[in-house]
């Protein structure tokens, strides 16, 4: 019986475009976990210590505002967004 390592997004997510697509894709799912879970992965992707560093905060609060549950601040977002060296952008809702 063949073995497979576990699926793990994080071993992907390396460029921006393809962070911001798989970003994208989760900001489309009504909970907002999936968002947050997204977020996470990419910054496992870029190093959670490098990223910490480049938005501006503390390990632990990074570590914090990306656990599962979570309700990160809006800025706190913004700073990691940035630092991932992506941008959210609103679109018409198409029906």
């Amino acid at each position: 019986m063949a073995k497979f390592a576990p699926f793990d997004a994080a071993d992907y997510l390396d460029n921006e475009d393809t962070i911001a697509e798989y970003l994208t894709a989760a900001l489309e799912d009504p909970n907002p976990d999936v968002f947050l879970t997204a977020v996470r992965d990419v910054a496992r992707a870029r190093g959670m210590a490098q990223l910490a560093k480049d938005a501006g905060l503390g390990r632990e609060s990074l570590y914090k505002a990306l656990a599962p549950g979570a309700k990160p601040r809006y800025d706190t977002m913004l700073k990691l967004l940035h630092a991932l060296g992506v941008k959210l952008c609103a679109s018409p809702a198409h029906s």
